[in-house]
């Protein structure tokens, strides 16, 4: 029993001189007398192994985190100020096939200072072409359509109630006949498949067949002084002037859609504006021009016009402004549509009446009524460049189709006058009937009529 003890003491004085040999110090909870000393130090060792994986992949996840997530690169560029952009799959390069030579690499071109977007609106501006509103009129050639018709000039006697029929060629007269009471005006109708002659006393409208250039029909309509359709050709404007009234039609049904009230008396010319959103007319026997919304049919605005009698109104090529006739002040009032005032006065002559704008629309014709006189305005400058004498009335124009006629009826001379627009020779004069008016140059150059005696565009 001493012997067995003896050895337990040696065996536990080795150990301890071992121990500390290794300088290995026990675990204070660890008894020496227990075996299993060796199994937990292994324990512990592998706890220590994997905490210090889980932290570096914890450190390494948060690295991708940052990296790769928009969050966390967010959070990244906060902490160092940097931000790291996910890597990218690389491609070979395409290797060219062995009979073929490399393409060269064309250089992306460098930014300008200018924006992109702005330089190129400029360059579209800059090779846009000037709006011109008559643009369709200015060839010498009627559309295919109408190229077959007969080429006429229709004359409305005001006083005697009939047409007369005129070969342009010639200066012949070639026709006269019958209509019905007052007939102020002849009017191509929008698609310029047929005319009409507006008979004011009788609230009626002789439809005249182009081709033969007699009439085939009838339309009632309360007292049409006037006639006009929209650009569209989706509304039939009918001027009553014995009403004070607009009305407005639809040009396919001839349904009343509207009609719009004007409370200065005279409402008689109008013109619209280059889109057809709206339309301005002269009330002559009050001095004021009226702004007329054509979709809403509503009077939206208006303007008085230096002296009185405003009569024939043109819209500018350029579509900016409308020139109005005025008899009263003897000249041509210049109307800004947008603010509805008078920005000039151009004067002509006495008795200022009827406006065409010349085939090249660089020039506008003004008829002085009282003085037997045309003038000729420079439509850029507004200047008077030249002035021509019919003698007698003139009154209301038409264009021959090649430009190169001016045909003016002679209102209180029952006679019509025809100049050479390139000299102002006066090359004919066509005694017709009482009265004649709103004459028609009829077929004509444009893509559609906006009525009145032949306004196209």
């Amino acid at each position: 029993m001493r012997e067995l003890e003896r050895q337990k003491k040696e065996y536990w004085a080795e150990r301890e001189r071992i121990r500390e040999e290794l300088s290995v110090e026990p675990d204070d909870h660890e008894s020496p007398k227990d075996g299993s000393y060796d199994k937990r130090k292994e324990g512990k060792n592998r706890k220590r192994r994997r905490l210090l994986f889980l932290l570096v992949t914890g450190m390494v996840a948060a690295f991708l985190f940052l990296s790769y997530s928009p969050t966390g690169n967010d959070w990244l560029v906060r902490l160092t100020g940097a931000t790291v952009q996910p890597a990218e799959e690389e491609q070979a390069p395409e290797t060219p096939a062995a009979d073929e030579d490399p393409q060269p690499v064309e250089e992306e071109p460098q930014p300008t200072e200018e924006e992109p977007e702005t330089a190129a609106s400029e360059a579209s501006a800059t090779e846009e072409e000037p709006v011109n509103v008559y643009a369709a009129t200015m060839t010498t050639k009627v559309k295919d359509s109408l190229a077959d018709l007969p080429e006429r000039v229709y004359v409305p006697n005001v006083i005697d109630g009939t047409i007369t029929v005129i070969d342009p060629e010639t200066f012949e007269i070639v026709d006269s006949y019958p209509v019905e009471q007052l007939p102020f005006h002849v009017t191509p109708s929008w698609d310029m498949t047929q005319l009409y002659a507006g008979n004011e006393e009788s609230s009626t409208l002789t439809v005249i067949d182009p081709e033969t250039g007699r009439p085939s029909g009838t339309v009632e309509a309360a007292f049409p002084y006037n006639l006009y359709y929209t650009p569209d050709g989706s509304k039939t404007i009918v001027v009553a002037e014995r009403l004070q009234r607009i009305g407005i039609r639809d040009t396919q049904t001839w349904e009343l859609l509207g009609s719009v009230y004007i409370p200065w008396p005279g409402v008689d010319h109008l013109d619209f504006s280059a889109d057809g959103s709206y339309l301005l007319a002269s009330s002559e026997w009050s001095g004021v021009v009226s702004k007329v919304d054509v979709n809403k049919m509503e009077l939206v605005d208006y303007v008085e016009v230096t002296g009185a009698l405003p009569i024939d109104i043109k819209l500018s090529p350029d579509g900016e402004v409308f020139y109005v006739a005025n008899q009263g002040s003897m000249g041509v009032s210049v109307i800004d549509p947008d603010t509805m005032e008078e920005i000039d006065f151009i004067p002509t002559g006495e008795g200022a009446h009827g406006l065409q704008i010349s085939k090249d629309t660089k020039s506008m014709y003004v008829s002085n009524r009282m003085e037997g006189t045309i003038s000729v305005m420079d439509l850029e400058t507004h200047e008077i460049i030249d002035t021509w004498v019919t003698g007698g009335t003139p009154d209301m124009f038409q264009l021959s189709t090649d430009g190169r006629q001016l045909w003016v009826s002679g209102r209180y001379d029952g006679a019509v006058y025809v100049l050479d627009t390139e000299t102002g020779e006066l090359l004919a004069t066509i005694y017709t009937g009482t009265q004649p008016h709103g004459i028609a140059y009829f077929p004509n150059a444009g893509r559609f009529s906006l009525g009145h005696n032949g306004v196209y565009r």
